[in-house]
């Protein structure tokens, strides 16, 4: 499983035909511990960089950035229940969405992994 991601820390993660999204490793640590995940909504339409979640931590609130352009297929349901999963497995399963993507390439742009490991020292 490779990542691309966002200066933002966002990811993606090519899964099929589909792109699965979360918050980086680095991130999730950052934010302190997670107490509410607002994700979007399945059939919504997501545009890259724009906000479209929201991470509730004790230490504050943060938008959520899409790292793709695409359309909600699936959502983490269990992130409601139990969103500490956020920060405990970040890039497992703590992912946020499935998105069908709009582009052909839907991770071009994005950070490669080791580019973004050596950004954030992580």
């Amino acid at each position: 499983m490779t990542e691309s991601y966002l200066p933002t820390h966002e990811w993606a993660r090519l899964d099929g035909q589909l792109v699965v999204i979360g918050l980086s490793a680095f991130a999730a640590g950052e934010v302190g511990e997670v107490i509410h995940v607002e994700l979007p909504k399945v059939g919504q339409k997501l545009v890259r960089g724009t906000a479209c979640a929201e991470i509730e931590s004790v230490k504050s609130v943060n938008d959520y950035y899409a790292p793709i352009d695409g359309e909600v297929v699936e959502v983490n349901a269990a992130l409601a229940a139990k969103p500490e999963t956020l920060n405990a497995d970040p890039l497992g399963t703590g992912w946020f969405a499935k998105i069908k993507p709009s582009a052909p390439a839907p991770l071009q742009g994005l950070l490669p992994s080791a580019q973004y490991l050596a950004k954030t020292g992580k």
